[in-house]
């Protein structure tokens, strides 16, 4: 195998430094919250034990974040969770007596709610709209993949493709949604737009909170690590604020990893002074929950702030992830992961599969001890597309 590229900066930035807002305590929050939701269970937590052997690595966990809700991605946590803080400061409700199926006889007028999204975080949002009685309109950057935009519209949201980037779709639907009165939840901040992107991130840190009472429950020893995929940095940051709060940020190597088409979080890391850096163009990458070019900055504070490497990888890597998580070892189970699902498996595969393999995993840090704590965070949410990686080869 020809080696897939990839580069790897050690964060010059790290000080540990932790945030009460994105801490255990409101992590804990919305787990509850979501336990409390019609169908919760926790998506798996898989132990990877032969691949993990394969690679010399003590342990990999992945969690699958295919099964969530029947959404097949995790994006509807943040979504599902701001909207109903939204909804509790909007009719003066308690977020933690709230109740779905009291709702309608609670409110008595309909809100429209609305985001920009390559395809998940709008099904979440559509999905909690439906399940709260409310009204949805999910605008998409150019080049959506036709299942998501029907899987949007199936929950009843009105769904448009614009012919912009992400960032620019964001930056569209502010405006529209001043002029027609809508609440926009979207997980990136700005300044003034701080409060909804807040609820979405600590939303996302229920995947953390879940991981870790797993990781107790059956007794295995503490991640050393963990790999978190970056568009934002939303999902990344509320993640890895909970789990620097839990295991302490001096105990954990957080390796967060982006397509090199959309690598502002690895550029803004190699900043001199750790400035938010923007990416532009195109964006034009297989992972296209990850296509984004700004940093959310709540995000990139906890990152800059917690992580241990910045990581800017092609396509290829991501494909690779995909096939090797679904075409598993031994008695290892089978993850049906999408491109950005995969990229955090891919990213430990090419490692494996590169000529300086050893020199890397000194690197990071990465030996027979280590934990890797890696989030699936798709299924295969572009079917025809997973099928060309992983049945014809694709990238």
């Amino acid at each position: 195998m020809n080696n897939l590229k990839f580069n790897i900066e050690k964060n010059r930035h790290f000080n540990g430094q932790l945030s009460e807002t994105f801490s255990v305590v409101e992590g804990d929050k919305a787990k509850h919250f979501h336990t409390s939701l019609a169908g919760y269970e926790p998506t798996p937590l898989r132990e990877l034990d032969a691949l993990a052997n394969e690679f010399g690595l003590g342990k990999i966990l992945v969690k699958d974040e295919s099964y969530r809700f029947g959404l097949n991605a995790f994006k509807m946590l943040g979504g599902v969770y701001a909207i109903a803080r939204l909804l509790c400061e909007e009719f003066n409700l308690d977020i933690n007596a709230f109740d779905f199926d009291k709702l309608n006889t609670q409110i008595d007028k309909k809100l429209t709610f609305a985001t920009a999204t390559d395809g998940n975080h709008g099904r979440g949002v559509a999905w909690a709209a439906k399940q709260l009685g409310q009204n949805a309109v999910i605008y998409m950057p150019k080049g959506a993949a036709a299942e998501r935009v029907n899987n949007i519209k199936a929950l009843g949201a009105e769904c448009i493709v614009t012919e912009m980037n992400y960032d620019d779709t964001v930056r569209f639907v502010v405006e529209k949604a001043k002029k027609d009165g809508w609440k926009v939840v979207q997980d990136t901040a700005w300044e003034d737009y701080i409060k909804i992107p807040t609820w979405i991130m600590q939303g996302y840190s229920t995947m953390a909170a879940e991981a870790i009472s797993q990781i107790e429950e059956r007794q295995l020893v503490k991640p050393t690590h963990v790999i978190l995929q970056a568009g934002v940095g939303a999902m990344a940051g509320g993640v890895l604020g909970y789990l620097s709060d839990k295991l302490g940020a001096e105990n954990l190597k957080a390796i967060i990893v982006e397509p090199k088409e959309a690598d502002c979080i690895y550029r803004s890391g190699g900043t001199e002074c750790g400035d938010i850096v923007n990416v532009g163009g195109e964006l034009d990458t297989i992972m296209v929950g990850l296509a984004c070019g700004e940093p959310n900055p709540l995000g990139w504070d906890i990152l800059r702030n917690c992580s241990s490497h910045f990581v800017s990888c092609e396509d290829g890597v991501a494909a690779l992830g995909m096939r090797v998580l679904g075409n598993p070892m031994g008695s290892d189970a089978r993850v049906v992961s999408g491109e950005s699902g995969a990229i955090g498996l891919g990213l430990l595969a090419a490692l494996y599969y590169s000529d300086d393999r050893q020199a890397l995993m000194n690197k990071l840090a990465l030996d027979s001890d280590s934990v890797v704590l890696v989030l699936s965070t798709e299924g295969d949410t572009d079917p025809v597309n997973y099928r060309d990686v992983v049945w014809r080869g694709k990238y």
